[in-house]
């Protein structure tokens, strides 16, 4: 019933259709609602309220199928309450600030206000539509948003009456007649104001934003609350004052600029909706959408004369046909000069102009809707996360914004080096993950590693270089060549992060390495004890020869690896053997334990074959010792063996000192 009810509502008055008729266009309004519309606007001609197209006042005709319709639905929806959350007005609220710059000028989002507005009452789970206004200061932009709002929290009024009385105070977003500014940042009214569609209620939010071209803010941050203010927006006021000249065109070529940037980066279409709204316009007599259309076309016409064009950015988005220009006139002196508001203060063509302009934005509100860049619709806490990781990126910026041209890059370029810093991320990670697997550790000795870092390292720094701007063949003016520095300076700030980050993860991987090899080296020591001489000739033997590793340092250890095993033996052939086996167990009995730790540290220095090489060693010397004749053999053999390998890991190692740590240095670009 709640959909038929919308089938059957007017997009003037947002009420059920009383005497409803159907113009030339197709779409009904209420009688009473659509003559009294069209006797505020006949100077500019008779258009539809909905879809603007032009119409004969004449040809209003009677819809007997709409009026069926509406007698049927009537008593049922007299017995249905109304529904809560998206089907109830929410209480009036109050302006909060979004965004505030801080003493830096670094944009500041509140994210705890984004989220009560777009987030409660029901809004969080249903579409929004997000209204902005921006342009330059002191031009009324707070003014139309406060009878906006009014018109929105009056759904029930007919005709004109929801502006109010004629002696009543403007209120709502903080606004004066003078010349000092007054909105700082971003706000946006508190509670999200449902309207009715043919697919369901929407949550309309309303967006203020600071005056831009003013010298009290940098021009960098005007542009960046201004391109802030489009992503978030899905139906955008640009306000003008009395035409739109070269700077109004600048500065929508660099909101434009920055928001496709941002907005490709977080999925956001930077520009759904664009009205053009020309205030205190006296060029022509003729005013609201059909004045703004001949404007808008002499504009395209005008950017499109001069080749090469000089706002290719602004032709294009004034080119669409989500794009609108209307001609709004002066408001009046006391208006202007220190009114509090009141209607009684306003010129009659202005009050004519505001109430067309208004009405039929809140006939369309429903139909804009914020979408991502694939057309699908965002609920409120859908666009709250977008906005929320989008202020992040507008926040680190605070230099490079001096021109269009500038302003892109610097945000291009920050796409690629997030991309890049991700990926590293990504390559970290699985390389953390296979090292804490024993038998995948072991296959990569921290040499190896180091140079598998050096060489993704490489790679992203390539792909950063090649994809950042501007392009090496782009090189000739002094701008081009100061943007090239800061590449630069941008790509070294990057290895610098990745370098550090392998750094860090090396040292944990070096560690590791350590602990699997010299357990996998003790246990093949082990394994050599086990038919000789027991497990407690092994904890012997590992003793003796890690304390000799500990005094003689990395080359005796390894020749203490290879030599015990050969002196061991040929000793043990007898009772010589015996005797100095027991020598040995005696006086390294109590130096086992706290030994342990540098028999692991050499060990993982060698590699795990020097590890298996000492473990291998000491289970021929405790076998020489404590088997006899059975020990001569199974030591003469191992000693053969373990003396070729020790060598040869010892050759290496002292090879491969000099190079591990070049490797995780190692300059780049």
């Amino acid at each position: 019933m709640e959909q038929l009810r919308e089938d059957v509502t007017c997009s003037i008055c947002l009420n059920v259709f009383s005497d409803p008729v159907s113009i030339e266009c197709g779409h009904n309004f209420c009688r009473g609602c659509l003559a009294a519309h069209w006797s505020q606007v006949s100077a500019q001609g008779h258009r539809c309220p909905e879809c603007r197209a032009s119409c004969s006042r004449n040809r209003m005709i009677p819809d007997t199928r709409v009026r069926n319709l509406v007698e049927k639905i009537t008593e049922h929806l007299q017995e249905e309450p109304e529904p809560q959350g998206p089907g109830a007005q929410p209480e009036p609220g109050h302006p909060v600030q979004l965004v505030r710059l801080d003493e830096e000028e670094n944009l500041i989002l509140d994210e705890e206000a984004l989220s009560r507005c777009l987030e409660q009452g029901g809004a969080r789970d249903a579409p929004v539509c997000v209204v902005s206004i921006v342009g330059v200061k002191r031009r009324g932009k707070s003014f139309l948003l406060n009878y906006l709002l009014r018109r929105l929290q009056s759904p029930d009024a007919r005709d004109g009456s929801w502006m109010g009385r004629e002696d009543e105070p403007l209120e709502g977003f903080e606004w004066r007649a003078d010349m000092q500014q007054v909105t700082k940042g971003v706000w946006a009214w508190s509670q999200p104001i449902w309207v009715p569609t043919q697919g369901g209620k929407v949550a309309v939010l309303l967006v203020d934003t600071e005056g831009s071209m003013g010298i009290e803010r940098k021009k960098e941050n005007s542009i960046k609350l201004s391109a802030f203010s489009m992503l978030l927006s899905s139906y955008q006021i640009l306000n003008i004052s009395n035409e739109v000249n070269d700077t109004d065109l600048e500065y929508l070529e660099m909101f434009v600029h920055v928001a496709e940037e941002v907005g490709k980066a977080y999925g956001l279409e930077p520009i759904q909706h664009l009205d053009l709204l020309v205030r205190d316009w006296s060029s022509s007599p003729v005013l609201g959408a059909e004045g703004g259309e001949q404007h808008l076309r002499y504009i395209q016409e005008m950017l499109k004369a001069r080749s090469p064009c000089k706002h290719p950015k602004a032709l294009e988005a004034l080119s669409r046909s989500s794009s609108c220009c209307y001609l709004m006139p002066f408001p009046g002196e006391r208006i202007t000069m220190g009114s509090e508001g009141r209607l009684r203060d306003m010129g009659e063509k202005f009050r004519e102009s505001l109430t067309d302009y208004i009405t039929a934005l809140v006939s369309t509100a429903g139909q804009h809707v914020r979408m991502d860049q694939h057309g699908e619709l965002l609920t409120g806490t859908q666009l709250t996360a977008k906005i929320k990781n989008l202020s992040d990126v507008m926040k680190n910026h605070s230099s490079g914004f001096s021109s269009p041209c500038q302003m892109a890059i610097t945000f291009h370029n920050q796409r690629v080096l997030d991309r890049a810093r991700a990926d590293h991320a990504v390559f970290l990670k699985e390389k953390d993950t296979d090292s804490r697997n024993p038998l995948k550790c072991l296959k990569v000795t921290p040499e190896k590693m180091a140079k598998q870092f050096a060489e993704r390292r490489g790679d992203l720094l390539w792909q950063c270089q090649t994809d950042m701007l501007p392009k090496k063949e782009a090189l000739g003016t002094e701008l081009e060549k100061e943007l090239r520095q800061k590449k630069e300076a941008l790509l070294q700030e990057l290895e610098e992060g990745l370098m550090l980050e392998a750094k860090t993860f090396l040292e944990t991987y070096r560690k590791r390495f350590k602990k699997f090899a010299i357990a996998a080296g003790v246990g093949v020591g082990g394994l050599v004890l086990a038919p000789v001489g027991g497990g407690a000739a092994a904890g012997i033997a590992a003793a003796a020869i890690a304390a000799e590793a500990v005094a003689l340092g990395i080359a005796g250890a390894v020749g203490i690896g290879a030599g015990a095993g050969a002196v061991a033996g040929g000793c043990v052939g007898g009772g010589v053997g015996w005797g100095v086996g027991k020598k040995m167990a005696q006086k390294d009995k109590n130096q086992a334990e706290g030994t342990a730790a540098a028999i692991a540290a050499e060990a993982a220095v060698l590699g795990i074959a020097g590890a298996v090489g000492i473990g291998a060693g000491a289970g021929a010397v405790a076998g020489g010792c404590v088997g006899g004749g059975v020990g001569w053999g199974v030591g003469k053999k191992m000693a053969q063996k373990d003396k070729n390998q020790a060598e040869g890991t010892a050759s290496e190692g002292e090879e491969e000192d000099g190079t591990e740590e070049l490797s995780d240095t190692a300059r780049l670009i």
